[in-house]
């Protein structure tokens, strides 16, 4: 079902934020930093995958991303849902769902055999389809899923995220130039905003999440091997 309710969207941030908080998808820790996939530092690491697991949180975001999708593109803007592989796949589904459209995925990369295809379900030429993702760092793994998309003959304009990370200025100009807007529920600024409100985390190291958040290459640099 479509939602029809609206909440301002930084009602939906704050939140989107608790919501991940609340089901410990979020992880801190300055002293001991998590290495991502690029081989960096960092004192963040989100894990949105948990949220299948949590039924009233999951499909309470879903809702918001409906929402905020609508709101900004259109709501007859779409004419199917594509998530990526891995992590886009349920939340697309979920999203297909509730706004009564097709839904297919879009594989990393071909599978090897068979058709040896990369969209897997139903996507003709000139369909206009939203790629759904779990969330987006600076943007770059977004770009493949969208020409696979494209490949196809239809258009890829929009890509929803229920988290973004909001740190690394050239995202959104990396998407653009691409000719795709994203849309978000949060970011790591709600994230800490709302953290500090519950003291989830001791001021320490909520100091230290915040000196990475405000120079996040720098933070990375200092702290590298």
């Amino acid at each position: 079902m479509i939602p029809s309710s609206y909440p301002s969207p930084e009602d939906i941030a704050r939140l989107s934020a608790g919501m991940l908080l609340e089901i410990g998808a979020v992880h801190f820790n300055a002293a001991e930093p998590f290495t991502l996939a690029s081989g960096l530092p960092s004192p963040t690491y989100i894990d949105c995958r948990k949220l299948i697991s949590y039924p009233r949180i999951r499909s309470t975001l879903m809702d918001f991303l409906c929402v905020t999708v609508m709101r900004n593109a259109g709501f007859e803007a779409f004419d199917n849902i594509a998530g990526g592989e891995t992590a886009g796949i349920p939340f697309a589904a979920l999203v297909a769902e509730r706004m009564a459209l097709p839904m297919s995925y879009v594989r990393k990369k071909p599978k090897g055999y068979g058709r040896n295809a990369r969209i897997e379900g139903e996507m003709t030429e000139g369909q206009r389809v939203l790629l759904v993702e779990d969330l987006t760092t600076d943007g770059g793994s977004k770009l493949s899923f969208v020409d696979a998309i494209r490949e196809t003959g239809a258009t890829c304009g929009h890509t929803a995220v229920i988290f973004y990370y909001g740190i690394f200025p050239e995202t959104e100009k990396t998407l653009g130039d691409h000719g795709v807007a994203l849309h978000h529920l949060c970011t790591w600024w709600d994230v800490l905003a709302v953290a500090r409100e519950r003291e989830a985390f001791d001021a320490q190291t909520l100091t230290e999440v915040e000196s990475f958040l405000k120079d996040p290459r720098a933070w990375q640099e200092a702290r590298k091997g």
